[in-house]
C-alpha cells in the first residue's frame, strides 16, 4: 500500500475511533426501547445495499436512519447505530470477504461522517432562522460529502486514480437520494412528535420502495454501461477490421510493386505527423492514415511490365500509369469508408500550380490530405532505390522538394517537412506499426504439372540449352536465306492469294510446321484466310473472338506465344471430330499502322517443338507480312481496320 494511503487511512481510523469513543462516553441511557427498535430497523436497512458503478463499494439505506438519529436520538446513539449498520453492510452477503483494514476504515469513516452531519445540524439549528426540513437538508449534504469524499480519496490513493473522477462518476449521482432521505427523516420526526415514535415504523414500506427503486436504477445504469462498453468494443473491432483491410490491400499493392513495402509505412508516419502540425480534425486524420496505405492501390490495373520497367516510360506507358489515380479512387470508393479517403487517393498526383493529374486541380482546391501525401510521397520516392535510379541522400531529396514548393507542392506542407525531416525519418526507422508479412510471390512450387496454357516452356536442362545453341548455329545460314527469299517474295505479291501462295512455298523452310494458319482480322473476330499442312481442315471453320483462345489472346494483347496449346483455340477444344496429335503452337501478331491485321499461327505435333530462334525469325518477317496484307486489302477493299 502506498505510504500516502497508509497515512490517510490511519488518520481517518484515529478520528473515527475517537468520535465513537466520545459518543459512548457521553451515552444517554434514556428510552432504550426506541433506540433498539430504530437500531434493528437500521441493521435491516444496512442489508439493503446496492453496488456502486466503477468501484467495489456499496451503498445501503442505513443513511436514512443516520438522519433520523441526528434529529431524534442525539449523537451518541446515532454513532452506535450508524457504526453497527456499516459493520453489517461490510460483511452481510459481501461478494468478496473484506480485509480487516477495510472494515475498520469503513466503520471509522462513517463515524466521522456522522460527527460532521450532527455538528452541521446543530450549527444550523443554533441560527434559529431555518425550519426543520432545511436543517436536515444541510445535515444530509454534510453527511454525503464527508462520507463519499473520504471513500473516493482512499480508493484513489490505493489504486492510483484521480479522486475527483472517482467521486464524480461513482458517488456524485447519489446525492439526490440523500436529499430524499432528509425529507423522509423530517416526516418521520414530525409523525413521531405528533402521534408517537411507534408510528414511525410505517417508514419500513417507504424504505423498501426507495431500496427497490434505487436497485432498479443501478441495474439500468449497469446495463447501459455494459451496452456502451459493448458498443465501444464493437467500434474498436470494426476499426481494427478496417485497418486489417487497408493493410491487406497494401500488401496486394506490394505484390504488384515490390518498391512499396516500406514506402507505405514511412509515408504514413510522415503524413500523419505533418497533419498534426496542420491541426487536421480526427476525420481528416483517419482519412489520411488510410490513404497513405492505399494511395497506390490503383496500380493493380497497370500492367506489371510498366510498373517494373527499368527505364523511362514511353508517353503511352505513362498515360497508362496515370490511370492508377482514377482506378485507385474508384476502388477505395467501393469500401465506403466513414471518412473521405477516395478524394485523397484520386488527387495525390495533383500539383499546387494545376499541372498535375488527373483533374488539374489548383492550390487549396486539392484536398489537404492529397497535398500532404503528394509532398511526402515524392520525398520518400526520391530517397528510395527504384528500378530506374539510385536513391538520393535524404538531405538532397528534401532540397528537391523545397524547389517545388509553390509549384508542385503546398508551401505549408514543404515547410514542415524541411523543418522536421530528420526527426520524421528517425520515427519511421524506429516504428514497427505495420505487419511486415510479405506475400509469397517469389515462392517456387515444385509440385504440379504445368497446363498447356500457351506460354513458353522453360528448358529442362543445360543439355537442352546446348542442343538449342548448336541447332541455332547450324540453322542460322538456312534461316537467313529463307527469310531473305520470303521477304523478297512478299514485296512482289500483288494480291492476297499470291501472299498466301508464297507462305505455303517458303515459310516451311524458315520455320518448319505441320499446320500453318493465317488468321485475318474482321472486326472483333479472327477468320482463317490461309491454311496449309496435313491437318489444316481442323482450323478451316474456326471463328476466333479477340481475346479468346491462343490466337485471340495474341491479337488482343499484341504479344507472341511460343509452345502454346493448339487445342485452346475456340471451336477446336470441345469438338471430338477435330482430334489430332498437334502438341504445340507458335503465334505472332501481324501489326501495321498501329493496328493488328491478323495473326500468323504455326502448329506442330510435338510438345515444346518451337525454339526462340524460330520466334525471332517470325517476328523479323511479321511486319513485312502485315504490311503486304494491309496494302493488298486496301486495293481489294476486303478488310476492315480495327
Amino acid at each position: 500500500m502506498p505510504i500516502q494511503a497508509t497515512i490517510y487511512i490511519g488518520a481517518i481510523v484515529a478520528a473515527g475511533l475517537a468520535s465513537l469513543a466520545h459518543g459512548i462516553w457521553i451515552w444517554d441511557p434514556q428510552d432504550p426501547v426506541r433506540f433498539l427498535t430504530y437500531c434493528a430497523i437500521a441493521l435491516v436497512a444496512s442489508g439493503m445495499k446496492v453496488a456502486l458503478p466503477g468501484v467495489t463499494g456499496t451503498m445501503s439505506m442505513s443513511f436514512l436512519f443516520v438522519l433520523i438519529g441526528v434529529s431524534e436520538l442525539g449523537l451518541p446513539r446515532t454513532l452506535v447505530m450508524g457504526c453497527l449498520g456499516m459493520l453489517v453492510q461490510c460483511v452481510f452477503q459481501a461478494k468478496s470477504k473484506p480485509r480487516p483494514v477495510q472494515v475498520v476504515f469503513s466503520v471509522a469513516s462513517i463515524a466521522c461522517s456522522i460527527e460532521a452531519c450532527y455538528q452541521v445540524y446543530r450549527l444550523v439549528a443554533q441560527t434559529g432562522s431555518l425550519e426543520a426540513p432545511l436543517k436536515l437538508l444541510f445535515a444530509a449534504a454534510a453527511f454525503f460529502l464527508t462520507n463519499t469524499l473520504s471513500v473516493a480519496m482512499v480508493i484513489a490513493l490505493t489504486e492510483a486514480k484521480n479522486p475527483w473522477t472517482i467521486w464524480r462518476e461513482s458517488y456524485f449521482w447519489t446525492f439526490p437520494n440523500y436529499l430524499v432521505g432528509a425529507t423522509i427523516a423530517w416526516a418521520v420526526a414530525a409523525v413521531s412528535r405528533s402521534l408517537g415514535w411507534q408510528t414511525s415504523l410505517m417508514v419500513l414500506p417507504v424504505l423498501y420502495f426507495v431500496y427497490r427503486s434505487h436497485s432498479l436504477y443501478i441495474h439500468r445504469l449497469e446495463n447501459e454501461k455494459q451496452q456502451a462498453e459493448g458498443q465501444r468494443i464493437h467500434a474498436e473491432e470494426v476499426a481494427k477490421l478496417h485497418r486489417r483491410t487497408i493493410e491487406t490491400l497494401a500488401l496486394a499493392i506490394e505484390a504488384k510493386d515490390q518498391t512499396t513495402h516500406d514506402h507505405l509505412e514511412r509515408v504514413e508516419i510522415y503524413a500523419i505527423e505533418v497533419a498534426k502540425e496542420l491541426k487536421l480534425d480526427e476525420s481528416q486524420m483517419e482519412a489520411l492514415r488510410a490513404a497513405a496505405l492505399l494511395h497506390d492501390v490503383g496500380k493493380i490495373a497497370v500492367p506489371e511490365y510498366i510498373i517494373s520497367k527499368p527505364g523511362r516510360l514511353t508517353p503511352e506507358e505513362f498515360e497508362k500509369m496515370k490511370t492508377h489515380t482514377v482506378v485507385g479512387g474508384e476502388l477505395v470508393e467501393r469500401i465506403r469508408f466513414p471518412y473521405p479517403v477516395a478524394p485523397i487517393v484520386r488527387s495525390h498526383h495533383e500539383k499546387w500550380d494545376g499541372t498535375g493529374y488527373p483533374d488539374g486541380l489548383v492550390g487549396e482546391k486539392i484536398p489537404i490530405g492529397a497535398r500532404i501525401l503528394s509532398a511526402v510521397d515524392c520525398l520518400d520516392a526520391l530517397a528510395t532505390d527504384r528500378q530506374y535510379r539510385r536513391a538520393m541522400p535524404l538531405h538532397e531529396a528534401i532540397k528537391v522538394v523545397q524547389k517545388e514548393a509553390g509549384k508542385a507542392f503546398d508551401p505549408a506542407v514543404v515547410e514542415i517537412l524541411a523543418r522536421r525531416y530528420v526527426e520524421l525519418e528517425q520515427m519511421a526507422k524506429s516504428a514497427n506499426s505495420m505487419d511486415k508479412t510479405k506475400l509469397s510471390t517469389d515462392l517456387k512450387i515444385a509440385r504440379g504439372e504445368a497446363p498447356a496454357a500457351g506460354f513458353q516452356a522453360t528448358p529442362g536442362s543445360a543439355n537442352n540449352d546446348l542442343v538449342n545453341f548448336h541447332n541455332s548455329i547450324a540453322g542460322a545460314e538456312k534461316r537467313a536465306h529463307a527469310l531473305a527469299g520470303l521477304m523478297g517474295a512478299m514485296g512482289k505479291c500483288a494480291d492476297r492469294e499470291q501472299i498466301l501462295q508464297s507462305l505455303r512455298e517458303s515459310l516451311n523452310g524458315l520455320v518448319p510446321y505441320d499446320v500453318m494458319a493465317l488468321y485475318l482480322r474482321h472486326g472483333e473476330r479472327l477468320l482463317p484466310e490461309g491454311l496449309d499442312g496435313e491437318d489444316y481442315r481442323l482450323f478451316a471453320s474456326l471463328e476466333i473472338p479477340l481475346g479468346m483462345g491462343l490466337s485471340g489472346w495474341v491479337a488482343e494483347n499484341r504479344k507472341s506465344i511460343i509452345n502454346g496449346n493448339p487445342s485452346v483455340e475456340p471451336g477446336y477444344l470441345n469438338d471430338p471430330s477435330k482430334f489430332s496429335m498437334l502438341g504445340s503452337a507458335l503465334a505472332v501478331p501481324l501489326e501495321h499502322r498501329d493496328s493488328v491485321v491478323g495473326v500468323l499461327s504455326l502448329y506442330r505435333k510435338d510438345r515444346d517443338a518451337f525454339h526462340p530462334q524460330e520466334l525471332s525469325s517470325l517476328l523479323s518477317f511479321s511486319g513485312t507480312l502485315a504490311q503486304a496484307l494491309d496494302l493488298t486489302a486496301e486495293h481489294a477493299g476486303e478488310l476492315r481496320h480495327a
